[in-house]
């Protein structure tokens, strides 16, 4: 069993989940009698509390539901998640579910945010031939349970912008491919997010040399996130994010309209 520290955000989840048990009104709650509320095994349960197995993203809000505790596991997941990424993404996945609004520019993949399972596995896969199912498996996870954010009651306006090139390559063969472009033409139907291709002959622009993501949260203000092939970087300062929007604004108009973004993926969809 891997060894958790006292004080992580892991631990802290475990202990709630015993506290809440042990303070259920009317008695004590057995894991037995949890296990039938939260829709899982008593084995599940058990390995909650001993933090011998990850947090499945369903499980957080099941718990605040059944001990009342006003999104104290959510939050506690939300830390969870932001822990388990390297030190450089972490403070990009600590302000993610608080984001109001997130722009999204990438020239080469689909965005974390809108990717399927099959899809983000054969990236990670590619990126590392060394690497575990196990480990696999468990970097598909995170990834996937950031799309929380975009299904919550309240989600961020969300805009994005790939390039055509993402939507021609395929990653993982056809089935893997036609499955992302599907859940592309899903997220592209909600109110809240506006997805757009820029043409490969749409000609240069300041966004060329990499992915960049703009996120702005309450209390926080707007960030920007830029990413490379093994780095990235967090620029806060003013006027340098603002340059970074400005870009992103020239970008966007450049882009196809929503409907003939939409009228693209769909053709090449129906090529796979």
């Amino acid at each position: 069993m891997t060894e958790v520290d006292e004080d992580s955000p892991r631990r802290q989840f475990a202990e709630a989940v015993k506290a809440g048990r042990h303070d259920y009104p009317g008695g004590p709650l057995s894991q037995t009698a949890l296990a039938e509320k939260i829709r899982c095994s008593k084995t599940s349960v058990s390995r909650l509390e001993t933090t011998e197995d990850p947090v499945p993203p369903a499980i957080p809000g099941l718990l605040d539901q059944v001990f009342s505790t006003d999104g104290l596991f959510k939050e506690l997941y939300k830390e969870i998640l932001a822990g388990d990424f390297p030190k450089l993404y972490r403070r990009r996945m600590v302000l993610e579910p608080k984001a109001s609004f997130i722009a999204e520019w990438s020239p080469t993949v689909v965005p974390g945010l809108l990717q399927t399972a099959g899809y983000a596995y054969r990236l990670f896969r590619e990126g590392d031939q060394r690497a575990s199912e196990q480990e696999l498996a468990r970097k598909v996870e995170q990834r996937i349970a950031r799309q929380v954010v975009l299904e919550s009651s309240s989600p961020p306006d969300l805009s994005v912008v790939i390039c055509e090139s993402v939507l021609r390559r395929t990653i993982g063969g056809s089935e893997v491919m036609r499955e992302q472009l599907e859940a592309l033409l899903v997220h592209i139907a909600r109110p809240t997010t506006l997805l757009q291709v820029l043409p490969l002959d749409a000609g240069a622009h300041g966004l060329m040399d990499g992915s960049m993501s703009i996120l702005t949260a309450p209390d926080v203000g707007m960030i920007a996130y830029t990413e490379g092939i093994k780095s990235g970087s967090i620029i806060d300062e003013p006027s340098a994010v603002q340059q970074l929007r400005r870009s992103y604004d020239v970008l966007t108009a450049s882009a196809l309209s929503r409907d003939a973004s939409t009228r693209m993926i769909r053709k090449q969809l129906e090529a796979l």
